[in-house]
């Protein structure tokens, strides 16, 4: 047996090894074993060497089974991970379509308002024209009756000039109010 073996035998024997270590000391048995004399065939220990090739052997399950288990437990994580981020692009998607849909309400919001004045505005001008042509209408129909009572008036004083004229015009004006009985509607009364 190599000296070298025997340190690897007062290592942490409580600890169990992992096939990886069981192996490199195996490896490093053979590699450090002493040469027959006068061959370059070495002497190591069968039985040392089958120890730890199966010690390595009997390792390696407990290793495989946790590597599976690391693996899988990867493979959720990935497919965890995959999920959230396929959840958040379709919220993210979701938010772009509300953003798109606002600015497109937003949008026509602005158009129906644009119209809304713009017909405001017709109304407003309809309803002006309209008021102008009722005043203008109101205000020809006053300026027949004034130009009406203009004439009666400008009637009335010429009727009234010659009387002034004359000295006995009291007189006369009493004579005109009696001729004509009715010069003004008040006088009927």
């Amino acid at each position: 047996m190599s000296d070298r073996y025997d340190e690897f035998d007062d290592q942490d024997l409580d600890e169990p090894a992992d096939a990886e270590s069981l192996l490199r000391r195996a490896v490093d048995v053979v590699a450090t074993a002493k040469p027959m004399p006068l061959s370059s065939s070495v002497l190591i220990s069968r039985e040392d060497v089958l120890d730890l090739l199966d010690g390595a052997l009997d390792a390696l399950p407990e290793e495989l089974r946790k590597a599976r288990w690391l693996l899988r437990e990867r493979e959720d994580f990935m497919a965890e991970q995959r999920r959230e981020a396929d959840a958040l692009m379709e919220d993210v998607k979701a938010q772009a379509e509300r953003m798109v849909s606002r600015t497109e309400l937003v949008r026509q919001a602005k158009a129906t308002a644009q119209r809304i004045l713009e017909e405001a505005e017709e109304s407003a001008r309809r309803m002006r024209h309209e008021a102008e042509d009722y005043c203008d209408q109101k205000l020809a129909g006053m300026e027949i009756v004034l130009n009406r009572v203009l004439k009666t008036v400008e009637a009335g004083r010429e009727k009234l000039q010659p009387s002034l004229d004359d000295p006995d015009a009291p007189n006369q004006l009493e004579e005109i109010q009696t001729e004509d009985d009715a010069f003004f509607d008040q006088d009927q009364l």
